[in-house]
């Protein structure tokens, strides 16, 4: 059977023999007649070329691409390659589609910052942590990632990725520590682009610090009795002391050593209590009897300074490790004696509310500025350092007090006012039963 456009071919070429037939005729007569019909056959050869070409295209050019369907017989193998190659060129569409909203959903849920750019610094994608941690409104594709920030620490970083080279650094923003590690995509020598990862590194930076300046403050303290003790001892044994001070210098090395020791056992718990490596012995402890024997021990120390230390209260049992709750209230009220005024007074109060356990420690001593507030927690921190010679201690007291409190879920708080005194209220909660 023969298909349309051989049809329309044998036609068209039926209809140029016809013209071409004439035209010779024509030709060959000197009859303006015959010149007539030959002009006659041109213009209708040409108008039926026309229309049969149109006749043609026209299914081609009508023919819908997202169903292409055509009556040719001819070229309905092409059609079907097209319609083939048509499904694959939409899956493959739609795989990248889906990918690329996997992609979007993944990175939109991430904490951390991640960003990936052009050869040329455009942005080609952003996630929103990225802007939260560098602090920037907005940013869309195509926009410079100098938008992001502008700081001459990313600028160099960003270069060093562009220029083949794996790239960190740390970014200081108003939110806090940042750290930007910038890595090249090669493709054989070529760089096509850069992925830059961000994260907040504020805590990593202080916890960085405080191990530098505890590891500073541990040193400092360990050598202060040690050279001491050298010194005292070293007299000793060159036979440079006088008999009847022999005895005193025999105290001051007592002292020196019985300070070392206080220290290292404070680091010890502290340590244990870091690691949570405090054997979880909880037994019920009754703490107003635990609050008398702290005072008791701490009898000496008040009268040093005819403070008077009182306690009131009710009480309670707590299901907790004793030693490390004997620690948070010996220190507690340590501290109070310590930075109490001469004649001052101590109270503790062991109370409770229906969902938490109280244990007050409250003093009339000098009390705390509110700017330092926030940090008497932290290790070897002095309010006033000019006089933490003067006064006995590691330092490390209330950094004990707050990690035992937070090895029993328990919080602390501090109210104070300088000149009238300060108050330490922990809460421990009451186990339902």
């Amino acid at each position: 059977m023969t298909g349309k456009i051989f049809n329309s071919i044998f036609w068209t070429a039926v209809i140029t023999n016809a013209v071409t037939l004439i035209l010779v005729n024509a030709l060959n007569s000197n009859n303006i007649t015959h010149c007539g019909i030959f002009i006659i056959a041109v213009l209708t050869g040409v108008i039926s070329a026309l229309r049969m070409s149109r006749k043609i295209t026209r299914p081609l050019v009508e023919v819908n691409p997202d169903d292409p369907k055509i009556n040719y017989s001819e070229i309905n193998p092409l059609i079907n390659k097209i319609r083939i190659q048509k499904g694959k060129i939409r899956r493959q569409s739609n795989e990248v589609k889906s990918g690329r909203e996997q992609l979007s959903l993944i990175t939109e849920n991430m904490s951390e910052g991640i960003v990936i750019a052009d050869p040329r610094t455009n942005i080609l994608s952003c996630n929103s942590g990225a802007l939260r941690l560098l602090g920037t409104e907005s940013a869309k594709v195509g926009d410079s990632i100098y938008i992001l920030n502008d700081s001459e620490i990313f600028r160099h970083c960003i270069q060093d990725a562009m220029g083949g080279r794996n790239s960190s650094c740390i970014l200081k923003t108003s939110g806090g520590d940042r750290e930007i590690i910038a890595s090249p995509s090669n493709i054989t020598d070529t760089i096509n682009g850069i992925v830059v990862f961000i994260f907040d590194v504020t805590e990593k930076q202080q916890l960085e610090t405080m191990r530098r300046e505890f590891t500073s403050n541990v040193s400092h303290e360990l050598k202060t009795p040690l050279t001491t003790i050298y010194g005292i001892s070293d007299m000793l044994a060159n036979g440079i002391v006088k008999p009847e001070d022999v005895g005193q210098f025999g105290q001051n090395i007592r002292s020196e050593a019985e300070r070392l020791i206080i220290l290292i056992n404070d680091i010890v718990s502290l340590s244990k209590l870091d690691e949570n490596s405090v054997p979880r012995d909880d037994t019920g402890t009754d703490l107003y009897n635990l609050a008398e024997e702290v005072i008791e021990r701490l009898h000496r120390s008040a009268n040093e300074k005819n403070i008077k230390i009182s306690l009131s209260g009710e009480h309670i049992e707590f299901i907790g490790n004793r030693t490390v709750l004997d620690e948070i209230i010996y220190n507690l009220c340590d501290n109070a004696i310590k930075y109490n005024k001469v004649s001052g007074h101590v109270e503790v109060k062991i109370s409770h509310i229906p969902t938490k356990i109280l244990i007050t420690v409250s003093d009339d001593g000098m009390g705390i500025p509110p700017e330092h507030i926030n940090r008497i927690f932290e290790r070897f921190y002095r309010v006033d350092k000019s006089h933490s010679r003067q006064i006995k201690g590691t330092g490390l007291g209330l950094s004990i007090v707050k990690h035992g409190v937070m090895y029993h879920n328990g919080t602390i708080r501090v109210e104070s006012t300088v000149g009238k005194g300060s108050a330490f209220i922990v809460e421990f909660p009451i186990e339902k039963k």
